[in-house]
């Protein structure tokens, strides 16, 4: 790295932001999402690459404006529509400037600032002084149509969160349009977190804290490139949101032969590897060729060497010869299953816009079918663990439930057994795991243990 790119890189907090450069860098990366169809993470990461003259704090500005944004979408286009005529018919970079200056004043920047530093001029700017009138209007609605716009939910959306979280359920939302912690798992074959903590210290890391929930966590307090750590780079931690480390808890690996069926990238992978201390078999299976070569390099890096990686074909014949030599063998299988992310708005939130009802019922019925295909891994009086980080009632009890109805050989074992009775209790009431933002601070995860008759 030159000394120009290095002074770019590095954090000052006294610099003003180069408010025109984020404005056109948000623009860039807001248009990916909302005009192109590109995922939020994939856009801004595909706009920043370029913007090499941003600093740090500009980068980290445009990350937070446009995620900011997209939590609040809907919520952002009534207000403009009820302060400024015929909005939806300007022209779309017009809009988008208006969206952005917005949704800054509506997550408490100060509207003399916003104003200044816009790229807004004219008659649009007095459209920000009519945006308290705007939200009074919105406050007045009935709740039944209120609520899907304070949310920022899709109508169909706002009706399920209504029924899983009842009277809780705008302060449900809310949190699902908080900015998500950033949390990291310590890797316990190095050491615990308080070594981690340590070292992260030394690192001129000091703004960490345990995590409340996971006894594997650490939440770090100020923003960082975290994969610029030499810690990191060490194999000593990995970006973990707390909720994934307690459905890797369930797992509760022992040190024979495990199988995480929809390993993906490998972050419990990983995590079930240090629970079975490096030890025994542990398989991880994905039907993608470059999330397990990711899941490989995070191995070596971890000094994870227990880990078998499979790709096996997503259906019919093939799949099941490759699964054929695990027939009967696991003690445990993870079935982690892919799911709408409900529980990660977040940190996805354009995630919401492309859920339908359509697609929300071709993941329960992929959740089912991978449920009842790796189901046929479990040794007798080993355990099937089913996890989503989805909050939704379709893909989480109902798919348990719809697979005890059919096989009466599995039984559900309560994570308070676990995970303890007081951390069970806590991720309870009942017999599964549901973690929620509003309730522990962590992503929506669903988790239950079904063990097999001996």
């Amino acid at each position: 790295m030159s000394r120009a790119q290095h002074e770019r890189a590095r954090p000052n907090p006294n610099r003003p932001l180069r408010e025109d450069l984020v404005l056109q860098a948000c623009l860039e990366a807001y248009g990916g999402v909302r005009r192109e169809g590109r995922l939020s993470d994939r856009a801004l990461e595909f706009v920043l690459r370029r913007k090499t003259l941003l600093y740090s704090t500009e980068r980290r500005a445009v990350a937070e404006r446009v995620y900011a944004l997209l939590r609040r979408q809907r919520t952002v286009d009534f207000l403009l529509e009820h302060s400024q005529h015929n909005f939806e018919t300007l022209d779309g970079t017009r809009q988008d400037v208006m969206r952005l200056a917005a949704s800054r004043i509506l997550h408490g920047e100060d509207p003399n600032y916003v104003s200044r530093t816009s790229g807004l001029s004219g008659t649009d700017l007095t459209v920000l002084d009519r945006l308290p009138d705007a939200a009074a209007e919105l406050d007045a609605l009935p709740d039944a149509k209120r609520f899907p716009i304070a949310a920022s939910l899709p109508d169909f959306l706002a009706e399920k969160f209504r029924a899983v979280f009842g009277k809780d359920a705008s302060r449900a939302a809310e949190a699902m349009n908080e900015r998500a912690p950033l949390n990291a798992r310590v890797n316990a074959l190095k050491g615990d977190r308080d070594v981690l903590q340590a070292r992260l210290a030394a690192e001129d890391v000091e703004s960490t804290k345990p995590t409340p929930l996971s006894p594997l966590g650490i939440t770090l307090e100020t923003r960082l490139n975290i994969f610029s750590l030499q810690n990191f780079k060490d194999g000593w931690l990995e970006i973990q949101d707390e909720g994934s480390q307690l459905l890797g808890m369930l797992v509760d690996a022992p040190p024979t032969r495990v199988v995480d069926a929809c390993a993906g990238a490998g972050g419990k992978t990983l995590q079930l590897a240090a629970q079975m201390k490096n030890r025994g078999d542990l398989h991880a299976l994905d039907v993608d060729e470059g999330r397990m070569e990711d899941l490989r390099k995070r191995a070596r890096r971890a000094g994870v060497h227990n880990v078998r990686t499979q790709i096996i074909p997503p259906e019919g014949p093939e799949a099941e010869a490759a699964l054929a030599p695990l027939k009967g063998q696991a003690d445990r299988v993870l079935v982690d299953a892919p799911c709408s992310g409900t529980g990660t708005f977040r940190r996805k939130p354009d995630a919401r816009y492309r859920l339908t009802p359509e697609s929300l019922e071709m993941h329960v019925a992929r959740q089912k079918a991978l449920l009842e295909r790796f189901s046929t891994l479990v040794k007798p009086g080993g355990r099937l663990i089913y996890g989503t980080c989805s909050v939704l009632r379709e893909e989480n009890e109902n798919v348990v439930e719809d697979f005890l109805s059919r096989h009466p050989e599995f039984t559900v074992r309560p994570v308070a057994e676990i995970l303890g009775a007081e951390l069970g209790k806590k991720v309870g009431p009942g017999p599964f795991m549901r973690l929620a933002p509003h309730l522990h601070g962590t992503d929506g995860f669903f988790g239950a243990v079904l063990v097999r008759a001996k």
